[in-house]
C-alpha cells in the first residue's frame, strides 16, 4: 500500500467511526434513545454530532413533528456528517433491528460501489466489537494510528443499511475505501421517495452474510446522510431505532 493510499484508509476509518471520542457524550446505553421521546431543543443529547472528515460541511439534524411523531430530521448539502449513540449489547436476544424512514429523494449520481460517488440520502449504521488479533498486520498498524490520531475506538467492522439508487434490497456492498465497512441496501429507488418506509432486518444474519463470521458486541448505532462526495443535496427523516426479538 503506497502513501496515498495509507491516509486515505485512515480518513475513511475515523470517518465510519460513530462512537465519540473517548471522553465524549453519554455513558453507553442498552439501547438507542428513541427521537419520538426526545424533547425538541437545540441539544440532540444523547446522540451526539460525528465529523466524518475535518473541512467538510456539516449535515444539519433537528427533532421535528411528521404525521404525529418527533422524528430527526437531516438536510445535507455538499456535507457529510453523523449522529452516533454509543451502547453496549449483544444480539443474542434482539438480533434484529427495526426502524423507519423517508427520504426527499435519492442523489444524482450517487454510487456506493466508487469511492468518488459514495453518498447515500439516509444510512443506519451499526458498529461491533471483536477480535482485532484476526486483523491483517496492515489493518491492525492502521488501526494503531488512527485511534492515536483521533482518539477514537475504531470499530472491529461495520455494517451499514443504506438507501441506494438501483442496487436491489439486500444487496451487499463493500466499502470502496475498506473491508471492514460493509453496506447492506434497504431501501431503494426513487419510487418510495416521500413516504415512509418501515425496515425490518436481521442483523446477525446480516453480518454473517457480509462479513462471514458471528458479530461480536455492538457498541454503537448512528445516522448518517451525507453528499460531500457528489456535492449534492439530500434531506432524510428517521423514525425511531429498536432492536427487538425474533418473531416467534
Amino acid at each position: 500500500m503506497n502513501r496515498t493510499h495509507l491516509i486515505s484508509a485512515l480518513f475513511a476509518l475515523a470517518g465510519i467511526a460513530i462512537e465519540p471520542a473517548h471522553g465524549q457524550g453519554s455513558p453507553a446505553a442498552s439501547e438507542p434513545a428513541a427521537f419520538s421521546r426526545m424533547a425538541r431543543a437545540p441539544s440532540l443529547a444523547p446522540w451526539t454530532p460525528v465529523t466524518i472528515m475535518l473541512g467538510t460541511r456539516s449535515t444539519h439534524y433537528a427533532l421535528v413533528e411528521d404525521d404525529g411523531a418527533v422524528v430527526l430530521h437531516a438536510i445535507a448539502d455538499n456535507a457529510a456528517s453523523g449522529l452516533g449513540h454509543a451502547v453496549k449489547f449483544d444480539l443474542q436476544d434482539t438480533p434484529f433491528i427495526a426502524w423507519r424512514w423517508k427520504i426527499a429523494g435519492v442523489i444524482q449520481g450517487a454510487d456506493s460501489s466508487v469511492a468518488s460517488r459514495e453518498d447515500a440520502p439516509a444510512r443506519v449504521v451499526l458498529e461491533f466489537d471483536g477480535d482485532k488479533d484476526k486483523l491483517t498486520l496492515l489493518e491492525r498498524t492502521i488501526y494503531r494510528i488512527t485511534e492515536r490520531v483521533t482518539g477514537r475506538e475504531l470499530p472491529y467492522a461495520t455494517l451499514m443499511y443504506i438507501w441506494a439508487n438501483h442496487d436491489p434490497i439486500g444487496t451487499v456492498i463493500p466499502s470502496p475505501h475498506t473491508r471492514r465497512v460493509q453496506m447492506i441496501v434497504a431501501s431503494s429507488g426513487s419510487a418510495g421517495a416521500g413516504k415512509w418506509q418501515s425496515i425490518t432486518r436481521d442483523v446477525r444474519a446480516d453480518f454473517r452474510r457480509a462479513f462471514g463470521e458471528e458479530p461480536g458486541q455492538l457498541f454503537a448505532v448512528g445516522v448518517l446522510t451525507d453528499t460531500d462526495n457528489t456535492d449534492g443535496h439530500a434531506e432524510a427523516w428517521y423514525g425511531d431505532i429498536r432492536f427487538v426479538p425474533a418473531a416467534r
